[in-house]
């Protein structure tokens, strides 16, 4: 089985601008063409033309039981509605998480303003997400995005599950620290590359993911994911084939992993 933590369906290419059903469909025939069981679509902080809203995709999603949907989650604005709405929604189970963007958007992750969504996430059980590492926008400021920031929203909140995404390439090192260090924190594998992996960073990358696993004892914190469209759903699987992983971590972090922290129930799919 393979699970797919962190995709996308908004429009990165304003020259090939898509609906969002066309997305969808995009994105379930490619998980079928590369065997992919269930992916979770990962909203935008920010809403317009090319980036729909948390609500257009939920409502978008419904009736698809491969796909789950994370609630992205802006720190510059959000109002009483929007929690109102996202509460209601993990109420009901429509979305499995929220994400944050910091980088994208100025603010570290222990901002007080984002300690209502905190909240929210711990009493509903469900992870939150952060940006870390590098941002596909020059625009973004990549001092807030550092995983060291981590650090300090899993010790003030020790209930709360954290995903580091893009286990903060090119700082993995210290996100190695941030996960080894609190029991509460994970990391994806999503974006590390545009596109395909060429064969010389597919080779440091290689060797840069297991060198985590080593630092870290284990493969039960680490989550499969590509990012996708930005990244190639085949190359990375062709990826996690060349890393040298006993079957049984590969297995983890394809998807049990993720298919524990996200409460997915397999055995629907």
């Amino acid at each position: 089985m393979i699970i797919d933590a962190h995709t996308h369906i908004n429009n990165y290419h304003e020259d090939r601008v898509i609906s969002l059903d066309d997305s969808l469909n995009l994105l379930t025939d490619t998980m079928a063409e590369n065997k992919v069981d269930y992916a979770m679509v990962l909203s935008s902080y920010k809403v317009n033309k090319n980036r729909p809203s948390t609500k257009q995709v939920v409502e978008a999603v419904e009736g698809r039981k491969n796909l789950g949907v994370i609630s992205g989650i802006s720190y510059l604005n959000y109002n009483h509605r929007d929690i109102r709405e996202i509460g209601e929604y993990l109420e009901r189970g429509l979305i499995k998480g929220l994400k944050f963007y910091p980088g994208y958007e100025p603010f570290y992750p222990n901002d007080s303003r984002l300690k209502v969504w905190f909240e929210m996430a711990i009493e509903y059980d469900v992870p939150v997400m952060f940006h870390s590492g590098d941002t596909y926008a020059p625009t973004g400021r990549v001092k807030y995005s550092h995983p060291l920031h981590i650090d300090d929203v899993a010790v003030d909140y020790p209930d709360l599950k954290i995903v580091i995404c893009h286990v903060g390439n090119p700082w993995i090192k210290d996100c190695m620290e941030v996960v080894y260090k609190n029991k509460n924190v994970y990391a994806d594998i999503s974006g590390l590359v545009l596109g395909d992996f060429s064969e010389k960073f597919e080779r440091f990358m290689k060797s840069e993911i297991e060198e985590m696993i080593t630092f870290a004892g284990d493969a039960s914190y680490l989550l499969y994911g590509t990012d996708w469209p930005i990244s190639n759903m085949r190359s990375y699987l062709k990826f996690m084939d060349q890393l040298d992983l006993a079957d049984d971590k590969k297995e983890l972090i394809f998807w049990k992993n993720t298919a524990q922290l996200y409460k997915i129930d397999v055995e629907n799919l």
